[in-house]
């Protein structure tokens, strides 16, 4: 069983993978941390691998972007990928993200 430090949260959002500033994947991100999210992309990325990853939020123009990420696990349920470092106001949206869902699953 794994122990998280920080609880995920599930959802479904358009993303997009980026890997040395050029080649770009497209992936479903599936659920969601404050410091990881897991992915669903037909890219078998190794594990350490850095990347950047933005995801687009409903109804807003601009997508997170987390530009410092790896990759920590690829399986069959996807790809796990750690933020290791997030700009403050790309952290702030991610948070106000976390928030909407925690809302929205208690509220169905």
């Amino acid at each position: 069983m794994v122990t998280r430090k920080f609880p995920r949260f599930l959802t479904r959002l358009s993303s997009v993978l980026v890997q040395r500033d050029k080649l770009r994947y497209s992936a479903a991100l599936c659920d969601v941390s404050i410091k990881g999210c897991r992915v669903e992309s037909p890219i078998k990325p190794y594990t350490g691998m850095q990347l950047e990853i933005s995801f687009q939020l409903p109804g807003e123009a601009t997508p997170i972007t987390i530009t410092n990420a790896t990759v920590r696990w690829t399986g069959s349920h996807g790809i796990g990928i750690e933020f290791l470092k997030i700009d403050p106001a790309q952290e702030t949206r991610l948070k106000s993200l976390i928030s909407q869902i925690t809302t929205h699953n208690t509220a169905a």
